[in-house]
């Protein structure tokens, strides 16, 4: 077992509206120091969702994209508001961007996203049980909901559109819940 680097200083050297970026200069165990840059850390983490229409099929959405200049297919998913639980962050985000809630949630891992360099964690959550309701959201343009086969992981690894590595890990975890669900129900 490692022990943690002593952190001997942090210091925030650039912020915008969004983002700051700290350097922090760590100490090892075996006395060497080293000098690191990092996004901050968000004070509030995001919930990303996996909406199961029916056993077989998935809520997907399609969004513009900043960081790649690009609309991209991915997973529901938005920062939780002050004082929201997982699950209410969830079914908020999902009336808003699919136009569905739902009565059951199962939260199935936290996810970090580029850990070398970004503390971000994002809840990923299993919704099940939906129901039809909208929420207005903080999108600037309708979101395209699209509906796709949890079995047919094949089509979205290909797609150039469906680049989000969470996006593609939750549906994999999703996808194998599923299937032990279903050959569990067979056995009975």
């Amino acid at each position: 077992m490692h022990t943690k680097p002593e952190i001997l200083k942090k210091e925030l050297i650039a912020r915008s509206r969004l983002f700051g970026i700290e350097r922090v200069e760590l100490k090892f165990s075996n006395g060497e120091e080293r000098e690191y840059e990092r996004l901050r850390t968000p004070t509030i983490p995001a919930v990303m969702i996996v909406a199961l229409k029916d056993d077989k099929t998935v809520l997907l959405i399609r969004e513009y994209s900043c960081g790649t200049e690009n609309y991209q297919l991915t997973l529901p998913k938005g920062a939780m508001d002050l004082g929201e639980t997982v699950f209410e962050a969830a079914n908020r985000e999902l009336m808003e961007e699919v136009g569905y809630g739902a009565h059951k949630f199962t939260e199935l891992k936290q996810l970090t996203l580029s850990p070398g360099y970004m503390g971000h964690i994002i809840h990923i959550v299993l919704a099940e049980n939906l129901y039809e309701k909208r929420l207005e959201g903080d999108e600037p343009e309708p979101l395209e909901v699209i509906e796709h086969s949890l079995e047919d992981m094949g089509a979205l690894i290909e797609a150039e559109d469906f680049t989000e590595a969470r996006a593609l890990a939750a549906l994999y975890m999703v996808r194998d819940i599923v299937r032990d669900t279903v050959r569990e129900k067979g056995v009975k």
